[in-house]
């Protein structure tokens, strides 16, 4: 199979600051679109990754799964995308398409392991997926999204991981008008849930360790903020939530945010600290309570979050920086120094401004 070369920022290793090297994509095939890189949002699973923090990663490894751009080439037999078009690729690119998962529309839990936008390993080519820390990248049209032509470009990328990741859990398990919910940590994660189940008209909660939090969080759409590090507080408002979103990627007590679960709420982890968090069988046994986890959102999911999206002009909080910023950017994300999510304008990449 033919390919070219573009450039890209990537790592070679763990301890590596990520730097411009070439990659190879694939030629488009019959069904693949290719597409030129607008913007790519920043996501905290990118420097878990690039710094081999979840213990998976091949390097050279090329980050991004928030990818917004524009169509510049379609292979013969696609019919849904044409030349042009503004387009979004988000956390996979592929499946098996085979199995049961695949065949109820709920591809990020394929059966043979979905393929990640980067870190993955693409069928093409037999080799590692390279992500949107780049300036070009081709991939099938089941796969291609379409953006609603009122929201922004840059704010709209990180919808592709965070705002989805957030929407998947709030509508598998029915939350809206009448429930109560919880959204525990507002960073890149928690800052989309809590607009998104503000729009889907839940009555939103905000937990959250930072009193410099509430009024941001009143901002974005919350009825009320707890702060889980006032024990009164947390004690008024145990049993009275119907389900709790926790999207902290830092070690946090989880036991003390069941415990504000009613009789059957649910708490759903979409936050993936480093090491195990430790769980009482008490915060769960007296009420029947649950605990569950979520992934990203299938391609389908994902489609209905941009539209709805659209309907309610939600877009991210961002940050826009340049390529040559993601360095000093990871360091600010480590320390919860962004609101909510950094961008990176691409064109930096193709067109560097002088030093």
């Amino acid at each position: 199979m033919k390919t070219f070369v573009v450039k890209a920022f990537g790592t070679e290793a763990p301890e590596a600051d990520l730097k411009q090297m070439n990659i190879e994509r694939r030629e488009a095939t019959a069904k693949d679109v290719e597409i030129d890189i607008l913007y790519c949002g920043v996501c905290h699973s990118d420097l878990h990754t690039a710094r081999n923090e979840w213990h998976r990663t091949t390097y050279p490894n090329v980050p991004g799964h928030e990818i917004v751009g524009r169509v510049t080439k379609t292979g013969a037999g696609v019919t849904k995308i044409r030349v042009g078009d503004l387009v979004a690729v988000g956390c996979m690119v592929d499946s098996c398409r085979e199995c049961g998962q695949c065949r109820n529309g709920s591809e990020q839990y394929c059966e043979k392991g979905m393929v990640p936008t980067y870190n993955g390993r693409e069928k093409y080519l037999n080799r590692q997926t390279f992500g949107g820390y780049s300036e070009r990248v081709v991939v099938d049209e089941d796969f291609v999204l379409r953006i609603p032509g009122n929201l922004d470009l840059a704010a709209t990328a990180p919808l592709l991981c965070a705002a989805v990741t957030t929407w998947s859990p709030l509508k598998h398990w029915e939350t809206g008008p009448g429930k109560k919910v919880g959204i525990a940590g507002i960073g890149g994660l928690g800052h989309m849930g809590v607009k998104l189940a503000k729009a889907m008209g839940a009555h939103v909660v905000v937990i959250t360790t930072s009193p410099s939090k509430i009024e941001d969080a009143m901002r974005l759409g919350a009825d009320e903020v707890v702060l889980s590090t006032d024990a009164e507080q947390m004690k008024t408002s145990a049993n009275s939530l119907h389900f709790i979103l926790d999207c902290v990627s830092a070690q946090h007590d989880i036991n003390a945010y069941l415990k504000l679960l009613k009789v059957d709420g649910t708490l759903v982890l979409v936050g993936a600290p480093e090491h195990p968090l430790p769980v009482s069988p008490f915060s769960l046994i007296p009420a029947r309570r649950s605990l569950a986890g979520s992934t990203i959102g299938s391609i389908r999911e994902t489609q209905e979050m941009l539209d709805f999206c659209g309907r309610h002009n939600i877009t991210a909080d961002i940050e826009l920086i340049t390529i040559q910023d993601i360095n000093s950017a990871y360091e600010r994300l480590l320390k919860g120094d962004v609101k909510y999510r950094f961008v990176i304008d691409m064109a930096s990449l193709k067109n560097p401004k002088p030093v």
